[in-house]
């Protein structure tokens, strides 16, 4: 009888660990998917962030060298301003949110990129009031818009970086143009 009850003991004690193990392996499962789930939806918020903001400080800087042409043919008018301060507010607005949810390596890039865009843009409204900062002329500002450039494409690169594009598809792409 001892020898029954203990056969059915193991039995039922078996099947009970079976069935935590099986509970306890379900939940990991659980986990995992979810982890991978939130990695998912973090990188595609990356990505739609740094698509935003890739293409507003791009704007901002076509924008300011449309302004300073604009500058040195004509009278600057409301539309004129208007369209560069847009620029500037739509590029502030995706800065912004790149400092939420970019890394630090994104981030130094992108900051370089808006104290550059932003210093240019001092300039040229200073320029544009006739009150000039100390050596501040059409063609440093030029010269300091034309420089946002290279800080443009080493900000990308970080963002394809963080995002685990490799550089052979930026090389191709390249060749592609």
């Amino acid at each position: 009888m001892i020898i029954a009850v203990a056969g059915v003991a193991g039995t039922l004690g078996g099947s009970l660990l079976t069935q935590r193990g099986a509970e306890r392996a379900k939940r990991r499962e659980i986990e995992l998917v979810r982890d991978h789930d939130e990695i998912r939806e973090n990188r595609s918020l990356r990505r739609t962030c740094y698509v935003e903001l890739n293409r507003d400080a791009r704007q901002f800087t076509t924008a300011l060298n449309r302004h300073l042409h604009v500058m040195r043919e004509r009278a600057v008018g409301d539309a004129d301003s208007d369209a560069l301060d847009q620029a500037k507010d739509a590029h502030r607005d995706r800065y912004s949110e790149a400092q939420m949810i970019a890394p630090e390596e994104v981030l130094v890039r992108a900051g370089a990129v808006n104290r550059a865009l932003n210093e240019v843009f001092g300039q040229v409204k200073r320029l544009e009031r006739g009150a000039p900062g100390p050596g501040e002329t059409m063609e440093t500002a030029a010269r300091a818009q034309s420089e946002v450039w290279d800080m443009l494409r080493t900000m990308r690169t970080a963002m394809r970086h963080d995002l685990g594009v490799p550089a052979e598809v930026k090389a191709q792409a390249h060749s592609d143009v």
